[in-house]
């Protein structure tokens, strides 16, 4: 049966843990000029319909370094739902492709969209969720400390779909996941009800930063105003200004934390300069990490096909 990425959810814990060793493997050996070709005659639909820098870079990086070939698909060309049906789409792409990538709004039409492909379908980012981001963030808490579980994680401002994506983790992983954010900007009501329930990790949500952040392993953040959503940029800066990754809450977490942002940065709102450039950011490992990581989701969604 064709195996998606859709949601972190898709892995179970020991897939997550599996994709680390082989994420850890591939990126050592690239460093030492290595490439295995896993995906060599391989070929991969990359459809864009937000904007990209780490996101396309890193998909088009990595699958060319394990040995398929990436296709830069934009909405101009398709209208997926519009000028074709995403069902037509789907079966069309999956007689061309090995796999279907896609950066876009709605999660729902990425569902439809692996729901008739007969080829593994990876969710590039939507408004709900952005699976290959957490398993980047997660392989460098690995990289840097050894181990991704049982970490303290606390997640400053908007309730996005980064958010929504750690709450999805914590589902996998056991860890404390605290999320400080304004009570009008919430995460997703369903996963946070599920991450509950699934009972693996604690969910603290507070709207007190500093308590949030003591005694942290990670600090995370992301922009107050997502994609798509700029038009609330003052609204949400007034009601998230108390959430600003800032010295006074590094100050409060352990020594050893790990400053993370999945970028792109609005410097000096939703995290300063000081800390994003600082002695505890990991915020270009975790970019960098984006290829290692999906590099080892696309061998692993493909290695049985």
């Amino acid at each position: 049966m064709t195996k998606d990425l859709l949601q972190l959810t898709d892995f179970s814990s020991e897939e997550i843990h599996r994709c680390m060793s082989l994420s850890a493997e591939m990126k050592a050996e690239v460093k030492s000029g290595t490439f295995r070709k896993p995906l060599a005659d391989k070929a991969f639909a990359m459809i864009f319909h937000k904007p990209s820098l780490r996101t396309r870079m890193s998909f088009e990086v990595g699958i060319a370094q394990l040995g398929g070939t990436p296709m830069f698909v934009t909405d101009a060309e398709i209208s997926l739902g519009k000028r074709e049906s995403v069902h037509d789409v789907a079966k069309v792409l999956s007689r061309y492709v090995d796999g279907i990538l896609i950066r876009t709004f709605s999660h729902a039409q990425v569902e439809e969209l692996a729901e008739h492909a007969s080829v593994p379908v990876v969710n590039m980012l939507t408004d709900l969720t952005h699976p290959c981001q957490v398993m980047a963030d997660i392989f460098t808490v690995y990289e840097k400390k050894g181990t991704i579980e049982n970490q303290v994680v606390t997640y400053l401002g908007d309730g996005n779909n980064m958010t929504n994506s750690w709450l999805n983790l914590a589902r996998r992983i056991p860890m404390e996941l605290r999320i400080a954010t304004n009570p009008n900007t919430m995460p997703d009501p369903g996963l946070l009800q599920a991450a509950r329930e699934e009972g693996l990790s604690k969910i603290v949500v507070t709207d007190d930063p500093r308590e949030a952040c003591k005694g942290s392993d990670v600090l995370y953040t992301d922009v107050w105003a997502s994609m798509g959503q700029k038009d609330q940029a003052g609204s949400k800066a007034d009601l998230l200004q108390r959430f600003q990754l800032n010295q006074d809450l590094l100050s409060m977490a352990k020594d050893d934390c790990l400053v993370m942002h999945c970028l792109p940065a609005e410097r000096g709102r939703e995290i300063t300069d000081e800390v994003m450039d600082g002695p505890n950011s990991v915020v270009f490992d975790e970019a960098e990490n984006r290829m290692h990581a999906q590099k080892g989701i696309l061998c692993m969604l493909l290695e049985n096909r």
